[in-house]
Protein backbone atom coordinates (compact mmCIF):
# COMPACT_ATOMS: atom_id res chain seq x y z
CA UNK A 1 0.00 0.00 0.00
CA UNK A 2 1.04 3.52 -0.36
CA UNK A 3 2.46 5.76 2.79
CA UNK A 4 -0.20 7.96 2.59
CA UNK A 5 -2.68 4.76 3.01
CA UNK A 6 -0.95 3.10 5.74
CA UNK A 7 -0.53 6.92 6.95
CA UNK A 8 -4.29 7.11 7.34
CA UNK A 9 -4.97 4.03 8.53
CA UNK A 10 -2.41 4.90 11.23
CA UNK A 11 -4.11 8.16 12.16
CA UNK A 12 -7.53 6.10 11.95
CA UNK A 13 -6.62 3.50 14.49
CA UNK A 14 -4.97 5.35 17.12
CA UNK A 15 -8.13 7.44 17.21
CA UNK A 16 -10.03 4.17 18.02
CA UNK A 17 -11.01 3.05 21.22
CA UNK A 18 -9.82 -0.30 22.84
CA UNK A 19 -13.35 -1.56 22.18
CA UNK A 20 -12.93 -1.18 18.60
CA UNK A 21 -9.82 -2.67 17.55
CA UNK A 22 -9.03 -2.61 14.11
CA UNK A 23 -6.76 -4.94 12.08
CA UNK A 24 -5.20 -5.75 8.84
CA UNK A 25 -5.05 -9.12 7.11
CA UNK A 26 -3.50 -8.64 3.37
CA UNK A 27 -4.15 -11.53 1.44
CA UNK A 28 -2.06 -12.06 -1.72
CA UNK A 29 -3.43 -11.38 -4.83
CA UNK A 30 -3.84 -14.68 -7.05
CA UNK A 31 -1.49 -15.04 -10.00
CA UNK A 32 -2.55 -13.64 -13.17
CA UNK A 33 -1.73 -13.25 -16.63
CA UNK A 34 -1.73 -15.27 -20.01
CA UNK A 35 -2.15 -18.50 -18.69
CA UNK A 36 -4.29 -17.36 -15.49
CA UNK A 37 -7.72 -15.87 -15.96
CA UNK A 38 -8.66 -13.87 -13.48
CA UNK A 39 -11.84 -15.95 -11.92
CA UNK A 40 -9.16 -18.50 -11.37
CA UNK A 41 -6.95 -15.94 -9.62
CA UNK A 42 -9.85 -14.76 -8.08
CA UNK A 43 -10.88 -18.51 -6.61
CA UNK A 44 -7.29 -18.74 -5.01
CA UNK A 45 -7.28 -15.51 -3.26
CA UNK A 46 -11.33 -16.42 -1.96
CA UNK A 47 -9.83 -19.67 -0.64
CA UNK A 48 -7.06 -17.57 0.91
CA UNK A 49 -9.56 -15.62 2.50
CA UNK A 50 -11.78 -18.06 4.15
CA UNK A 51 -8.92 -20.02 5.77
CA UNK A 52 -7.95 -17.16 7.35
CA UNK A 53 -11.47 -16.69 8.86
CA UNK A 54 -12.77 -18.42 11.76
CA UNK A 55 -16.17 -20.21 12.12
CA UNK A 56 -17.75 -17.84 14.43
CA UNK A 57 -17.01 -14.86 12.99
CA UNK A 58 -19.47 -12.46 11.15
CA UNK A 59 -18.13 -11.55 7.18
CA UNK A 60 -19.09 -8.40 5.78
CA UNK A 61 -18.29 -8.55 1.82
CA UNK A 62 -17.47 -5.88 0.48
CA UNK A 63 -19.67 -5.68 -2.75
CA UNK A 64 -21.11 -3.47 -5.48
CA UNK A 65 -24.19 -5.36 -5.52
CA UNK A 66 -24.48 -5.50 -1.52
CA UNK A 67 -27.05 -3.38 0.54
CA UNK A 68 -25.90 0.53 0.93
CA UNK A 69 -26.34 2.10 4.54
CA UNK A 70 -25.84 5.43 5.72
CA UNK A 71 -23.44 6.40 8.03
CA UNK A 72 -26.07 6.32 10.92
CA UNK A 73 -26.78 3.03 10.07
CA UNK A 74 -23.30 1.44 10.06
CA UNK A 75 -23.28 2.99 13.69
CA UNK A 76 -26.40 0.96 14.48
CA UNK A 77 -25.02 -1.79 13.11
CA UNK A 78 -21.58 -1.35 14.50
CA UNK A 79 -22.97 -1.05 18.02
CA UNK A 80 -24.91 -4.37 17.50
CA UNK A 81 -21.83 -6.17 16.32
CA UNK A 82 -20.16 -4.92 19.31
CA UNK A 83 -22.72 -6.42 21.82
CA UNK A 84 -22.50 -10.09 19.44
CA UNK A 85 -19.03 -10.34 20.50
CA UNK A 86 -18.22 -11.78 17.47
CA UNK A 87 -14.86 -10.51 15.56
CA UNK A 88 -16.47 -8.84 12.47
CA UNK A 89 -14.16 -9.54 9.29
CA UNK A 90 -14.45 -6.74 6.34
CA UNK A 91 -13.47 -8.28 3.10
CA UNK A 92 -12.04 -6.37 0.68
CA UNK A 93 -11.70 -8.29 -2.85
CA UNK A 94 -8.69 -7.77 -5.39
CA UNK A 95 -8.78 -6.05 -8.84
CA UNK A 96 -12.12 -8.75 -10.02
CA UNK A 97 -13.58 -8.06 -6.39
CA UNK A 98 -14.31 -11.69 -4.06
CA UNK A 99 -15.12 -14.84 -5.01
CA UNK A 100 -18.52 -16.78 -5.38
CA UNK A 101 -17.55 -18.66 -2.35
CA UNK A 102 -16.81 -15.76 -0.14
CA UNK A 103 -19.70 -13.85 -1.03
CA UNK A 104 -21.44 -17.11 0.29
CA UNK A 105 -19.57 -16.71 3.35
CA UNK A 106 -20.86 -13.62 4.16
CA UNK A 107 -23.00 -13.01 7.07
CA UNK A 108 -23.96 -9.58 4.96
CA UNK A 109 -22.59 -7.54 1.53
CA UNK A 110 -22.05 -3.99 2.11
CA UNK A 111 -21.87 -1.43 -1.15
CA UNK A 112 -19.65 1.58 0.23
CA UNK A 113 -20.66 3.32 -3.51
CA UNK A 114 -22.01 2.55 -7.36
CA UNK A 115 -18.74 3.82 -7.68
CA UNK A 116 -15.64 2.06 -8.34
CA UNK A 117 -13.27 2.81 -5.90
CA UNK A 118 -9.24 2.14 -5.89
CA UNK A 119 -8.47 -0.19 -3.28
CA UNK A 120 -6.51 1.40 -1.12
CA UNK A 121 -9.05 4.48 -0.94
CA UNK A 122 -11.42 1.97 0.21
CA UNK A 123 -9.13 1.06 3.43
CA UNK A 124 -9.56 5.14 4.47
CA UNK A 125 -12.82 5.40 3.50
CA UNK A 126 -13.49 2.19 5.97
CA UNK A 127 -11.81 3.39 8.58
CA UNK A 128 -12.97 6.58 8.67
CA UNK A 129 -16.51 5.05 8.28
CA UNK A 130 -15.62 2.68 11.49
CA UNK A 131 -14.39 5.61 13.62
CA UNK A 132 -17.45 8.02 12.21
CA UNK A 133 -19.76 5.60 13.04
CA UNK A 134 -18.38 4.81 16.85
CA UNK A 135 -18.18 8.69 17.74
CA UNK A 136 -22.14 8.87 16.35
CA UNK A 137 -22.39 5.71 19.23
CA UNK A 138 -20.20 7.32 21.96
CA UNK A 139 -21.83 10.89 21.23
CA UNK A 140 -18.98 12.81 20.57
CA UNK A 141 -19.20 15.79 18.59
CA UNK A 142 -17.23 14.37 15.19
CA UNK A 143 -19.94 13.73 13.31
CA UNK A 144 -22.45 16.38 12.50
CA UNK A 145 -25.79 15.98 10.72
Amino acid sequence: MPAWVESGCIQYSKRMPPELRVQTVEIALGPRGKSQSSGKATEIEGQSILKALVDKDFVVALDVLGKTMSTETLASNLANWQMNGRDVNLLIGGPDGLSPDCLARANMRWSLSDLTLPHPLVRIVLMEQLYRAWTINANHPYHRN
